[in-house]
């Protein structure tokens, strides 16, 4: 059975623009959305990052972030008439300071997964800020408590389905540990691609600076090589459906943005997988 996927904005952050495309209007501030992605359909409601801890933790890496009311997590679920306690697993594309800060709202007797090398180079401190200490240290109490972490070799084991429909794949970008997660929806299999894509418009779209056909502009903000930062965009850009964490979804095909659904999630009862989309359109970054 097809699944659904429902955005959840969890705030908005207002950072130095080149940290999403590599020297796009350095020094410029923009402001994007911080989101999460629930996936219903299955036999329990699946959450993919669970967002900020709170406003003055971004502050950390010089951010600043805003949360209204409705953002906060709980709420964001209630939109959709699930609570936190409904949740059967959450799933993480990479553990950052805007992705890994809910997971301790949840029982311990609710799984999280993620790639086991995404947890070695959350404490390697490798990126400092960005894998806070009160993430970590929530994640390693889970790794001591049976059942409550499940951890995957992706780089060794390939993609690996973690529930009928949702399968996780590594990203081999962004961190070492990123990981896809594509799910299969009635218009094609989705993919939410984390961090690797920040801004559809500038990195895909209209990629910042670069002369190549279909060539998509590498972020502000890796740890990978520039070659494994292209190579995974275009690899994301494979599937019907771009969901990435910092920008509205984007409909791709043959590896071309072809429409952007802005608020609107491939397999919602809200979206005709038959119509046509809205027209290839400015991101909230653009």
């Amino acid at each position: 059975m097809p699944l659904e996927i429902r955005i959840l904005h969890l705030c908005d952050v207002e950072l130095e623009s080149s940290f999403l495309v590599l020297a796009h209007d350095m020094g410029i501030a923009t402001r994007v959305p911080v989101l999460a992605h629930l996936i219903l359909g299955g036999d329990e409601p699946i959450l993919v990052d669970t967002g900020v801890r709170d406003t003055e933790i971004l502050g950390r890496l010089g951010m600043r972030t805003f949360q209204t009311e409705e953002q906060l997590l709980e709420n964001q679920l209630a939109l959709h008439g699930v609570a936190l306690e409904d949740v059967g697993a959450v799933v993480h594309t990479h553990l950052h300071i805007d992705h890994a800060g809910g997971d301790d709202r949840f029982p311990l007797t609710t799984p999280v997964i993620v790639n086991r090398r995404e947890l070695e180079f959350s404490v390697s401190g490798l990126m400092g800020a960005q894998y806070p200490p009160e993430y970590v240290k929530h994640l390693v109490d889970r790794l001591h408590t049976p059942g409550a972490l499940r951890l995957l070799d992706l780089e060794l084991t390939g993609p690996v389905e973690l529930f009928p429909g949702v399968v996780a794949e590594a990203a081999q970008s962004h961190t070492e540990g990123s990981a896809f997660i594509l799910v299969e929806t009635a218009g094609g299999t989705a993919c939410i691609c984390g961090d690797v894509l920040y801004d559809v418009q500038n990195q895909v779209v209209e990629p910042w600076h670069q002369a190549n056909a279909l060539e998509p502009a590498p972020s502000g903000n890796h740890a990978t090589t520039k070659r494994q930062e292209k190579a995974a965009i275009k690899r994301a850009l494979q599937h019907a459906f771009v969901l990435p964490m910092h920008d509205w979804p984007a409909k791709v095909e043959h590896g071309r943005v072809v429409a952007r659904l802005h608020d609107r999630v491939p397999g919602g009862r809200d979206v005709d997988a038959t119509a046509p989309l809205d027209k290839v359109a400015p991101s909230m970054t653009g």
